[in-house]
């Protein structure tokens, strides 16, 4: 009887513990590739393997956005992410749209 209940209490520690390695590295997830972007005076900027679901505030107003990455990205006209004016799917881009941050959204 000892021994069944040491193994299930064996079981049930290495059972928990692969739930949790799982679920944090699940949450440090990023988009492979990256995000370009230009400003109205031809500046050329990128944002390498962006973290999903982190809002990045673009160093300036994007006149061209190209979504390089794996993911899809949400962009919005104002910083932290307010505003938003539309989504870009992977290997798209958009131009004249002015965003001023971004956020990996699946």
């Amino acid at each position: 009887m000892l021994r069944i209940a040491r193994t299930a209490r064996l079981a049930l520690a290495a059972g928990t513990a692969a739930v949790l390695a799982v679920g944090l590295t699940s949450s440090a997830e990023a988009a492979t590739g990256n995000i370009r972007y230009f400003s109205g005076s031809g500046q050329r900027f990128q944002i390498d393997n962006p973290p999903d679901g982190v809002c990045i505030t673009l160093q300036v107003r994007a006149q061209l956005l190209a979504n390089n990455t794996n993911r899809t990205l949400s962009y919005y006209y104002n910083a932290n992410c307010t505003n938003l004016l539309n989504i870009l799917a992977p290997g798209r881009a958009v131009s004249y749209a002015n965003p001023l941050s971004v956020r990996i959204i699946a």
